[in-house]
This record gives C-alpha cells, structure tokens and sequence, in this order.
C-alpha cells in the first residue's frame, strides 16, 4: 500500500523526499539557512556567515592596506609602494630609515587608535540604542582630556605617566555618568541626555584649566585636544597595543553579547538575561577602549560616531560589526592623518581638525533624520 501524504519543508515550501539509502541510515536531514548567509563546514563543526559582511569586511581590509601603503609612501620625501613593501615585510630597503623608523611608529598609532575608537564607539551605541551616543558625545573622551590637560597645564608633562591619567578621566567620567543614569537601570534616553551634560561640563573644566596654566603647556594641550598623530611614536604605540591585546577577550565577549543587549528588558528577564550585567560589560570595554585610545592620541572626535553606523549600513546586519567597525575606524584615521600632512604641506594639521570636519556634518544629519522620522 503507497501512501501519497508527502512531508513538506514548511521553511521553503517544498516537498521534502523521505530519506533513503545512506541519508537514512545516518539520519541526516536538509539544513535550513536564513538567507544572505552561507553554510561553512569543517569537519564536525559548522559555521553561518553573512555573504554581505564578509564582503565588506574583505573590501575594508583591502582599502585600509592600500591606504597604509599610500601613508607610509607619501611625505616630503616620496617613497615607491615597492619599497614600502619591503620594510613591511622586514626585508633590507634603502628606504628603511623613512619609512620604518620615521613613518610606520605614526602609522601603527593611527590605526591603533582608529580601531579602538570605532569599536568603542559601536559598543556605546548599542548600550544607549543611540546612533548618536558615542565617546565624545557622552563625555567619556572628555573626561579624559579634562584629566591630561589638567596635568599638562600644571607642569606634570611625562609621556608614560599622560597615558594613564586619560584612561583613568575617562573611567571616572564614564562611572559618574553611569550613576547619574542609573535609575531601575540605564534608559538609553537618560544615559545620553547625562551624558551630553557631562560632556559641556568637561569642556568647561578642561577650558579653565587652560586659562589657568602655563602658557605654553596650554598650548601644547590645545594641540592635544584636537586629536593629533604628530611626534607619535613608538612610546605610545607600544603601551596602545599591549592594552588593546589585553582587551582583546572582552571584545570578542562583546561580539555575542550585543545580541543579549538588544533586547527590551521584559523579553530579556523571560530568556533568564542579565540584561544590567550585560550592558555594564559592554560600556565597561567602550569606555576602556576610547580612554586608551584617547591617551595615545587625544580626542580624535567624530571617529566612533561615524564608523559604527557607517559599517552597519554597509553590511546591513541587525547589529554593529564589530570587525568591520575596527577596519572602518582605522581607515578613516590613517586616511584623514595622510590628508592632515599633505592638504597644506609644509603644514600639518591636527587629524582630528579633519575627522571634525567630516563628522560635523554627519552629526547634523543623523539629527535632522531622527527628528523627520527616518531610519537613523
């Protein structure tokens, strides 16, 4: 007797054939994906993957290469790509001196810094559910720089010790403005809104302690302020990358953890989700990330806000990638400080006067589409 009653896949809607020979006697059954994402197997484990983000992530690699190249070749004394290759890879170059000794400390903070800044910045936003919230916004690098130029202007210039005092501005205005936030948990329209008046009265702080110091220490500090890469070394991206390694756990932590973070708080207490913990770990390696970050380099603004939501709309995925993200944030620095010495050669600019001048705008963009209604 032949029964005519086929199973259906209801997923797709197409009859699925009852399992026969080998495919029976292991039990196997067709795999469903979500689509725009592929199925990688090796071995036993298996692996989905967004087409999209890899594709993007694979093109960012690639721009960020070339514009490591063209930093590294580009300066008052023009080096060819080729060479520039060759000291990367560590082989002998007549060119060794410029670009490896001269050019590449520079570089290496710059990409540094942008990586750190553009994750950092994605994690915040994903806290506040803000396209807006970002380190300097909130008045996390603000904290830090009201720190460093209180000990700039006051004398205590030593370059080990600067670092540390930007990270532990930032992780104070960060825990104060956690505080002021905090009622029955972190509203993501409180967070900002304290954040915001943090952030004006930082500035304000910051502002006194120029006027107030030495002359030349002030103006030292205002450099800083700006963001700067000039006389960047090897003593800033050494301390950078050993604490971006150490924080390295936390941001693959982080990488899972944003989808937890997304949820409204009854639906996370249903699935049994810290939600609190979750959002604290998350703003805990933002803050720590930008006040590195900062310390190395200064408030280079705008970079966490733009990479972030330029990186989700690339990818079109639901939450921030993170790696396409850091790739974004080290791109737009290492361009914008190679744009910052060539535009007005022999004059440098600040990279964060350049970054300012591309975030300023897009700031007030995201601000006219949130109040039109549009999709920010």
């Amino acid at each position: 007797m032949t029964s005519t009653d086929t199973p259906t896949d209801t997923s797709t809607g197409a009859r699925a054939d009852a399992p026969t020979g080998s495919r029976a006697a292991e039990g196997t059954r067709p795999t469903a994906r979500p689509a725009g994402y592929a199925l990688l197997r090796r071995g036993r484990a298996s692996f989905l993957v967004h087409r999209r983000s890899l594709a993007v992530t694979a093109a960012l690699a690639t721009a960020l290469a070339a514009a490591v190249v063209a930093a590294l070749s580009l300066g008052e004394t023009a080096t060819a790509p080729a060479e520039v290759v060759k000291v990367l890879l560590g082989l002998p170059s007549p060119d060794e001196l410029v670009v490896g000794t001269l050019r590449l400390p520079r570089l290496v903070v710059g990409v540094l810094v942008g990586a750190a800044l553009g994750v950092a910045g994605g994690l915040i936003q994903t806290v506040a559910r803000n396209p807006l919230a970002s380190p300097e916004i909130i008045g996390v690098t603000h904290g830090a720089a009201a720190v460093t130029v209180g000990a700039m202007t006051f004398g205590l210039t030593a370059h080990a010790l600067l670092p540390w005092l930007s990270v532990a501005g930032g992780v104070l205005a960060a825990a104060l403005i956690y505080v002021f936030a905090w009622r029955r948990g972190i509203q993501a329209a409180r967070f900002v809104l304290v954040g915001l008046g943090f952030s004006i009265a930082l500035r304000s702080v910051t502002q006194l302690f120029m006027t107030k110091g030495d002359f030349l220490a002030a103006q030292q500090a205002q450099v800083w302020m700006t963001g700067s890469l000039n006389g960047r070394g090897w003593e800033q991206a050494e301390p950078l990358g050993w604490a971006l390694l150490l924080l390295l756990p936390a941001v693959l932590w982080c990488a899972r953890a944003q989808r937890d973070a997304a949820l409204d708080d009854d639906t996370a207490t249903a699935l049994g989700v810290r939600l609190g913990r979750t959002r604290l770990g998350l703003t805990a390696t933002g803050v720590a990330l930008a006040s590195v970050a900062t310390g190395a380099a200064g408030p280079v603004d705008f970079v966490a806000l733009l990479s972030p939501q330029i990186a989700r709309r690339l990818t079109r995925t639901a939450q921030i990638p993170l790696l396409a993200t850091a790739l974004l944030g080290a791109f737009t620095v290492t361009l914008g400080d190679l744009l910052a010495r060539r535009m007005f050669a022999p004059v440098e600019l600040p990279v964060g006067v350049l970054t300012a001048a591309i975030g300023a705008p897009y700031l007030i963009w995201l601000i006219a589409r949130s109040r039109t209604g549009g999709r920010a």
